[in-house]
């Protein structure tokens, strides 16, 4: 049990295709003793779509974690200041949050979960998920791997002929990105083939 005793904000936002991938990556981290603490986006929230109802991504949070949902920018503002998480991860970490973070844009739960944990210089990990990774994307993603106390989990092309430009996180590095950024490191290599 690798993090035993850790408390981990865990942050999904409006990837919907992704999430069902996600989801055991919640119980890995619960199975290696962290405490897990979900955040979603309002997309997340109340978006029913064919990967499955909001309500039915939201028990299983529940249930994967055994603790509320933060789903407000009232109910995430307490990160910072009563200093909640030892990390926070964004998994599917979307363009338009990645846009917003290295922006400095904070209008959603998951974005003001993670500006709180960068106020307390403490470590927060994406695992991206963008059809725009290689285009509009390229420079935010550029901008947030040199900033201090964010890291990547490594990421690749899912489908370099069908989408030129996408990018999306390998899932099963979560738990590696997580024990590696609270030592300060970013796990190497950040680009990978999927």
């Amino acid at each position: 049990m690798r993090l035993q005793g850790t408390r981990v904000g865990f942050a999904l936002t409006g990837s919907h295709c992704c999430l069902e991938d996600v989801m055991p990556q919640v119980r890995k981290l619960v199975a290696e003793g962290a405490e897990v603490f979900p955040v979603i986006s309002t997309v997340v929230d109340v978006t029913d779509t064919r990967f499955g109802p909001a309500a039915g991504w939201k028990n299983k949070l529940r249930e994967i974690t055994g603790n509320p949902i933060i789903a407000t920018m009232v109910d995430a503002e307490p990160v910072g200041p009563q200093k909640l998480f030892d990390l926070v991860v964004v998994a599917p970490c979307t363009g338009n949050t990645l846009a917003r973070l290295a922006n400095g844009i904070t209008d959603t739960p998951v974005l003001m979960a993670v500006k709180a944990q960068l106020r307390n210089q403490r470590p927060v990990v994406l695992a991206i998920s963008t059809n725009d990774g290689l285009g509009l994307n390229a420079k935010n993603i550029g901008l947030l791997l040199n900033t201090r106390n964010i890291y990547m989990v490594p990421f690749g092309q899912d489908n370099p002929a069908g989408k030129a430009t996408s990018l999306i996180a390998r899932w099963d590095l979560i738990t590696e990105t997580v024990i590696a950024a609270l030592q300060g490191k970013q796990l190497q290599p950040v680009l990978v083939a999927y």
